[in-house]
């Protein structure tokens, strides 16, 4: 079986979530976010693109419902029997949400119902069917996802083997950049030594893009060729057993131009600044705070971003990103054992330049661990 941790793993952490249930009062819930499916029983699958819901009561049952292509699924990377999978049939007509009410029924589920709806598992219109067919849900929404933050010492593992891969594909992109480098043979070259080496494609695609396009942070369609000065802003994720660790760098071809190379001085300072005020307890705010002084100080508040990271988990598309972000005021604490995104992003659209700079790290006890070999060095080819 492909399960990436041990029976022993997944039975603790099944035991917290039916605690964690207990102590909100909650009799059952409803499991949408694949992110929550995976972690509680290894559960692996696009399928939660369609209609397929887990249901966790308070002593710890868990049964699924899903449809046929993801039965032998469930039964190949989930630690749930047979008889704990239920399928809803494809047909004309079909109801799914009538399905989950009857499977409620039949396993005596009353009472105090939560559900998880900040999902890409659940569509608005899957959730109104649902709503419409049970009654009183609650949302739920962070019961599995605060204790997913805390990871163990095999999740930081999966973690470390992430920033591994990601090293990787920064390896395999600084062979293929250079005046005249095609954007695909860059994108084919990073995503095929994450895959060699053993990861998966992660939550969602690498963002490239250089010129005038490296002062964007999504994907495009289009592929382009480097010109003999150029600017080129690529963010990318290694991922294995679906554990995420990111990383993101402007390469200047060519000169590196001052006012670019004071927007790394910049942003390579708030890197530090952000990395200080990360420690246990601490809100996420604080490391927000502390990037957003640095580079207003610098006089790049006009192109910084509101956002300077995120958490980094096990997650599914259509994005890597595991909430919550750091962004003004937020009041979440940080712990020991989660591992962050902190990026650095200036996209000055008056100068025309681009600078960014991010890695992952693992909090200890005593401050953040940087999980890549490559150091946050301004790249110049």
């Amino acid at each position: 079986m492909p399960r990436h941790f041990t029976d022993d793993e997944y039975a603790a952490r099944v035991a917290r979530a039916a605690a964690a249930l207990r102590q909100a009062g909650l009799d059952a819930l409803l499991i949408f976010a694949p992110e929550s499916m995976y972690w509680l029983t290894g559960y692996d699958t696009f399928g939660f693109a369609m209609f397929q819901c887990m249901v966790l009561d308070a002593d710890g049952r868990i049964d699924l419902l899903t449809r046929t292509p993801d039965l032998r699924q469930a039964l190949f990377t989930s630690t749930l029997p047979r008889e704990r999978i239920h399928i809803w049939q494809d047909a004309a007509g079909a109801a799914p949400e009538r399905a989950l009410a009857a499977l409620l029924d039949r396993l005596g589920i009353a009472g105090r119902v939560g559900i998880e709806t900040r999902t890409a598992g659940l569509t608005a219109h899957n959730g109104g069917m649902v709503a419409g067919a049970v009654e009183g849900l609650e949302e739920a929404n962070e019961i599995i996802r605060d204790l997913r933050r805390v990871k163990s010492p095999a999740e930081i593992a999966h973690h470390r083997r992430a920033a591994a891969l990601a090293d990787a594909a920064l390896d395999a992109a600084l062979g293929c950049l250079g005046p005249g480098a095609f954007e695909g043979d860059i994108l084919a070259a990073m995503q095929g030594a994450m895959l060699k080496g053993g990861g998966e494609p992660a939550a969602n695609e690498i963002i490239l893009g250089s010129g005038q396009a490296a002062l964007m942070c999504r994907s495009f369609a289009g592929r382009w060729r480097l010109g003999e000065e150029d600017q080129v802003t690529i963010e990318w994720a290694g991922s294995h057993a679906r554990y995420h660790a990111a990383m993101m760098r402007t390469v200047v071809i060519g000169p590196v131009p001052a006012a670019q190379r004071r927007m790394y001085d910049a942003a390579r300072a708030a890197l530090v600044a952000c990395e200080a005020a990360m420690r246990p307890g601490a809100p996420m705010g604080d490391v927000y705070a502390a990037h957003a002084e640095v580079l207003d100080r610098a006089g790049y508040s006009h192109a910084r971003l509101r956002a300077c990271g995120y958490g980094m988990g096990a997650v599914f598309a259509p994005i890597w990103v595991d909430f919550p972000m750091f962004f003004a005021g937020n009041p979440q604490p940080m712990d020991a054992g989660q591992v962050f995104f902190l990026h650095m992003i200036l996209m000055d659209s008056e100068a025309g330049l681009a600078m960014s700079l991010g890695h992952s790290v693992l909090l200890t006890e005593t401050g953040p661990e940087r999980l890549s070999r490559h150091a946050p060095d301004l790249i110049a080819l």
